[in-house]
């Protein structure tokens, strides 16, 4: 009988663990779904990235929401031309791209990302950068959870509003009156490529004062662009 104790102890340990684990896991699929679910309507009031630009730069950032119907549809093909033009078809991943982008590495080619919109919503929204397994796992939970409350045009239309255009600057109607002088819904196909053009380092590029390299990014945009055949590929995000 005495024996036995140890064991039972063992027993109501592991029980109690198990239990404390599950529970866990049950609240922070709760606490998920509450971080997502409400952004499927309402307009985003900041994000994980803004917060911490005001801590990295010293300086605080300037935002504005603006709805989809406010934003030029040259600005909404600009972005998928530049950032995942596989957008339409994909439900969060893009495997070819990352099977390409590994197959590259390993010919000798720079390491390149290969994340979609909907990871890049993820991870500005709640997460910080880097690359470690943890962070890309919350990355990967975020955006499954993403893909299946919100549409493709909202993750468009969110991504386009919580992306860095420059060190202070966040979402395309700032980014539109501070470079361009007029609202995001009047960009044309020229001023779109160029403010996608800098996407892939807001921090490092500068859309008034581009670059050679920034230059050759929305020529490349541009002729993207037409390849996806023009504004008529965003009758796909309605599918």
């Amino acid at each position: 009988m005495f024996k036995s104790a140890p064991r039972i102890r063992r027993r109501f340990w592991f029980r109690r663990l198990i239990l404390t684990l599950l529970s866990l896991a049950i609240a922070f699929m709760v606490l998920s779904v509450l971080l997502v679910l409400p952004w499927r309507w309402l307009p985003v009031p900041t994000s994980s990235f803004m917060v911490q630009s005001v801590f990295r730069n010293g300086q605080f950032y300037e935002y504005t929401w603006v709805s989809t119907a406010n934003i030029s549809p040259e600005m909404k093909l600009a972005a998928i031309a530049a950032e995942d033009q596989r957008f339409p078809d994909h439900h969060g991943f893009d495997l070819d791209s990352l099977q390409q982008a590994i197959a590259d590495y390993q010919q000798g080619g720079d390491l390149r990302g290969a994340s979609t919109i909907s990871q890049q919503v993820a991870k500005n929204l709640y997460l910080w950068s880097g690359r470690s397994l943890f962070r890309k796992g919350l990355e990967a939970w975020f955006t499954v959870l993403i893909e299946l409350m919100w549409s493709k045009q909202r993750i468009l239309e969110v991504y386009l509003n919580v992306a860095q255009f420059s060190p202070q600057v966040f979402g395309v109607e700032v980014a539109s009156q501070k470079f361009f002088g007029y609202p995001a819904s009047n960009l044309t196909a020229e001023e779109s490529a160029l403010l996608a053009a800098v996407l892939p380092g807001p921090e490092l590029y500068e859309v008034n004062q581009p670059s050679a390299v920034v230059l050759d990014h929305q020529y490349w945009i541009l002729r993207q662009m037409n390849q996806l055949g023009g504004i008529v590929y965003l009758q796909r995000l309605k599918g």
